[in-house]
């Protein structure tokens, strides 16, 4: 219900009645644009616009009132003073259903805003880019435009704001339906989408200086964007959704495609963010199976397929139900041993065509092509969720080269047993602790991963080649720390291990070489831990 004013003034009005009659645009993101700005003043609505949006509807053939003309003020400073200006913000902060404040519009001569469409200048990408000068990164801090957002976000009763291209045709269809109003809970959607994205603007910002002030912080902003949501989460009772870190410059997801399968489910994304991680170890073919975020089965051949052989066999039980991961094309060779398996998802960066035919005969399996060529950056941390926290640490990033590490028996391995211990020590990173690995012909025999007592794990490891009927003999182990007592060792000795690679560093040191000297076994110490927790 309105009060009667003269033609044009500002009317006292209930939240819902706000019909839009004046927006204001200025965008960095150009998509849509012009398609918006048309649509609105199709309906009537008098479009108020700062210099490139306004130059951009100009040349579309699109009339546009300056905010020089709205606010009596020029735009000055190199344009990093535009929209700061009270007649602004009191045309999108006014409450139009009080009296006092519309009055005060009146005596003032303030015409309301009543949509505000706004992006913001691209600081994620600038700061991004290789090279860029600190002066650049800094000039592409917007100012103005995170305040038209947050007065018009907080006035949602009265006023909308815009702040993705994405959002533009529903708004417009909504107008069009509504004889020009939005309704309050589009208007309370629209604000929720404008605060979290400021905030994900202010947080790139916030971080993008603390991380040349201090490695950690004494304020970890940060934000996330949902990527996708789940069936669930690691029970079928819980709700769950991936998100990306805003700003990554690559996430597990990031340029990968799913040609075929059911959902992915939270435990395949961890399973495959583990897999991932292991194979890109390898730079020759390769191939890796997780299970329960523990790597069952790994290791390198001259082929993918023979690589792939290698690998189940270390495990072929518990690779029942696995992640696959390769870092070559799948053939339709290998595609048919895997149809022959209940495999939950395959993930390499191409399929033969032939070879897809043969996977895709299976419904549920997830198939997933991965197009990324981009690396993480350097700096990205670590980070775990703890009861009301963060753990937040460096990556576990850098090879060990066999430069640093020191051979401390009497034996030195031959260099056909440096390349099975290295490829064992590479394959340990990436399993629970405590964890020991056993690897043969560069391939796993057998894994022992997150067990409490170290010589467990070397139980488990043996037990696990035993049962895969795979002869120890000669083998190389690797243990992500150090062995407290020689009895580890001496078990593997037992079975057949005859090259032992492990960071040392425990006071029982010396009995555990001693124990390797006797048995003739080579060891090497790396002086660095790999816990994977």
């Amino acid at each position: 219900m309105a009060e009667t004013a003269e033609p044009g003034a500002p009317e006292v009005t209930a939240p819902g009645e706000v019909r839009v009659r004046r927006a204001l645009l200025t965008v960095s993101d150009k998509r849509g644009l012009v398609d918006f700005a048309r649509g609105l003043a199709a309906l009537g609505v008098e479009i108020v616009s700062t210099g490139g949006t306004a130059r951009e509807l100009a040349g579309a053939g699109i009339e546009t009132r300056s905010v020089e003309g709205y606010t009596g003020f020029p735009e000055i400073l190199d344009g990093r003073v535009k929209t700061l200006n009270p007649r602004i913000y009191a045309g999108l902060l006014a409450i139009r259903s009080d009296e006092g404040h519309v009055g005060t519009l009146r005596e003032q001569a303030i015409e309301p805003i009543d949509l505000v469409c706004v992006n913001l200048y691209p600081f994620e990408q600038v700061a991004g880019r290789r090279g860029v000068s600190r002066e650049e990164v800094i000039e592409n801090i917007d100012i103005g435009g995170p305040a038209l957002i947050r007065a018009s976000a907080k006035n949602h009763a009265f006023a909308a704001v815009v702040v993705t291209p994405e959002s533009y045709d529903a708004v417009l269809e909504e107008l069009k339906a509504n004889d020009g109003r939005i309704e309050a809970r589009t208007r309370e959607a629209l604000a929720t989408e404008a605060f979290s994205y400021t905030a994900r603007y202010d947080a790139a910002i916030s971080r993008w200086f603390a991380e040349r002030e201090e490695d950690f912080p004494g304020q970890q902003t940060r934000s996330f964007t949902k990527v996708l949501d789940l069936p669930y989460g690691e029970n079928p009772h819980q709700r769950a959704a991936y998100y990306a870190d805003a700003g990554a410059r690559t996430h597990l997801l990031s340029m990968v495609s799913k040609l075929h399968g059911k959902e992915l489910s939270f435990n395949n994304l961890l399973d495959l963010d583990a897999a991932r991680k292991l194979v890109g170890e390898f730079e020759v073919p390769a191939a890796v199976i997780v299970k329960h975020n523990n790597p069952c089965g790994a290791a390198v051949g001259t082929t993918v397929e023979q690589a792939f052989e290698r690998a189940l066999a270390t495990d072929p039980v518990s690779a029942f139900g696995g992640v696959m991961v390769f870092n070559r094309p799948v053939s339709r060779q290998l595609a048919e041993q895997l149809h022959e398996m209940f495999i939950e998802l395959v993930f390499a960066p191409a399929y033969d065509d032939d070879a897809l035919a043969v996977l895709q005969k299976k419904e549920n399996v997830r198939i997933l092509v991965d197009h990324e060529r981009r690396v993480p950056t350097v700096t990205e941390q670590d980070i775990k969720r703890v009861r009301g926290g963060l753990l937040v640490q460096d990556r576990d990033l850098g090879a060990d080269m066999r430069e640093g590490m020191q051979v401390v028996t009497e034996r030195k391995p031959t260099e056909a047993e440096w390349g099975e211990l290295l490829f064992a020590w590479k394959v340990c990173r990436h399993v629970r602790s405590n964890a020991i690995v056993l690897a043969k012909d560069l391939g796993t025999a057998g894994i022992g991963a997150g067990q409490m007592s170290r010589v467990d794990s070397v139980r488990i490891a043996v037990e696990k080649a035993a049962a895969a009927d795979l002869d120890l003999t000669g083998s190389a182990m690797a243990s992500d720390a150090f062995f407290p007592f020689a009895d580890g060792p001496a078990m593997a000795i037992e079975a057949g291990v005859q090259t032992i690679m492990q960071p040392g560093g425990s006071r029982r040191d010396p009995e555990v070489v001693e124990a390797c000297d006797g048995a003739g076994v080579a060891m090497v110490f790396t002086s660095r831990r790999h816990f994977r927790h």
